[in-house]
């Protein structure tokens, strides 16, 4: 008798044949990341979580390379904000940015050089990767590589 569907999918996911999804790699460590890559999933982005799951984050994909500003509105967990070119390079960095309540009166916290992906993981990831100007990021998974 054939497996019932959910228990067929969840064989497929523990055995590793199923779609491994997004992640990029920074660092020499791997992320599992949501994408954001419209203007909606940007605004929204890690807004109202109580929590990043270790090991993972959200990239933030721009239509074009420019100087980006990020903020934390509505947002619950400290995080590091890494800002690439369209090379993949990292060119700024903000560490440890605290969660914010204020709403339209959070900070912004701006890359200060033109970006086109944007990362964010759990506070403390870059200084615990060393991560310095320059560093390479590599888009993995079925994330596009955008032009």
């Amino acid at each position: 008798m054939p497996a019932p569907r959910p228990v067929l999918l969840l064989m497929l996911l523990l055995s590793g044949c199923a779609n491994a999804g997004s992640w990029v790699e920074v660092g020499g460590q791997r992320y599992r990341v949501e994408v954001a890559d419209d203007d909606a999933e940007r605004a929204r982005g890690l807004m109202f979580r109580d929590e990043l799951a270790e090991g993972s984050g959200m990239v933030f994909i721009h239509d074009r390379e420019e100087p980006q500003a990020y903020w934390m509105k509505n947002t619950r967990i400290p995080l590091d904000i890494l800002y690439f070119d369209s090379a993949l390079r990292l060119v700024a960095q903000q560490r440890d940015v605290p969660p914010c309540s204020a709403g339209n009166a959070c900070p912004s916290y701006p890359s200060n050089a033109p970006a086109r992906y944007v990362l964010e993981l759990n506070a403390g990831q870059a200084a615990k990767l060393g991560l310095q100007t320059g560093a390479e990021m590599r888009l993995g998974g079925d994330l596009p590589r955008k032009p």
